[in-house]
């Protein structure tokens, strides 16, 4: 019987429209179909690989869903200095089959409580559209978007990774989400945000 033969790590990175934020992306899956925010390094939970990247004197905040982390540099460092040591640090993190997550690392630990559960059928929609047409791609630029809650018209969401402190967020939100849902639900009068 023949051992299953493991695929070498590969790890290449993505700009984000957020020029303070890469994306770090491989060929692995980190968390399927969540994620987990961590602005700072006393918001991490029982993440090793964000408390190491924490260590980096560079780094301001960490974001991993699906197949990527998103690293937040400091204002006052260039990627060109240090997004090649970054590269090579995560994909060696990985080879060296180091974990991401501790073995008690509970993501309904770190989920917003107010998080509503039990959706009205306008608020059904509104996740509904925004899983379909919004959530991938606001991942493929690094980030994360999630339903919070439906009143009177007003649609708030919450922003995470590469979208929390991204300059064009709310043309992204104005235009973009806030214009799709008022032409699939014309009831919505506005979309805002709220960084989580």
């Amino acid at each position: 019987m023949s051992e299953v033969q493991k695929l070498p790590v590969q790890v290449y990175t993505e700009m984000t429209p957020n020029p303070e934020t890469m994306k770090f992306v491989s060929n692995q899956t980190f968390l399927a179909g969540t994620s987990v925010d961590y602005p700072t390094a006393a918001d991490v939970v029982e993440t090793p690989v964000a408390d190491e990247l924490f260590k980096f004197p560079f780094v301001n905040g960490v974001f991993i869903a699906n197949n990527f982390i998103t690293v937040t540099k400091k204002a006052e460092y260039e990627w060109e200095d240090i997004i090649f040591s970054l590269r090579d640090w995560v994909k060696e993190y990985l080879e060296a089959e180091k974990p991401i997550f501790s073995e008690k690392f509970d993501i309904t630990a770190i989920t917003p409580k107010e998080v509503i559960k039990n959706y009205s059928e306008d608020e059904q929609k509104i996740v509904d559209i925004l899983e379909k047409y919004v959530r991938p791609a606001v991942e493929m630029d690094g980030g994360n978007i999630t339903f919070r809650k439906y009143d009177e018209g007003i649609v708030t969401v919450g922003l995470q990774g590469s979208c929390s402190g991204c300059p064009s967020s709310t043309v992204t939100l104005k235009a973009g989400i806030e214009g799709l849902l008022k032409r699939m639900m014309p009831d919505v009068k506005e979309v805002v945000a709220e960084m989580l």
